[in-house]
């Protein structure tokens, strides 16, 4: 099963911006679609560089490459670009998506409204 994050139209966008194309000078990366896709799959899971997956590459090569990126700005740049339309999406809250603590709502033990500690005036 194929769990790559990127579509083709993200990836569309975000290709031009990306460091070591066969255009660059200097040495170019050997998949970047691939290396972006570790990168995300690192904040998706929270995991630390070891434990990313071999069909990824090696954990410390996407590291130092991540770091280079990271220096240069290029994720900067992709989220600029990605950011051009946005889709509003993370915007929009509602009850379905937000639910309160019992403690936040004013039940029996949670918070209550009390007055400010004003000094009296004599």
């Amino acid at each position: 099963m194929d769990r790559d994050i990127l579509t083709d139209a993200q990836w569309a966008k975000i290709e031009p911006h990306c460091l070591g194309k066969r255009s660059d000078p200097g040495r170019s990366g050997k998949d970047n679609r691939l290396f972006l896709e570790a990168v995300l799959w690192i904040v998706r899971t929270g995991s630390p560089w070891r434990d990313l997956p071999e069909r990824f590459g090696n954990w410390s090569t996407a590291f130092r490459r991540f770091r280079d990126w990271r220096e240069a700005d290029v994720f900067r740049r992709i989220f600029d670009a990605l950011s051009d339309e946005p889709d509003m999406e993370y915007a929009m809250v509602d009850a379905t998506m937000v639910k309160v603590h019992r403690h936040g709502q004013g039940a029996k033990g949670g918070l209550r409204a009390r007055p400010l500690a004003a000094p009296k005036v004599a």
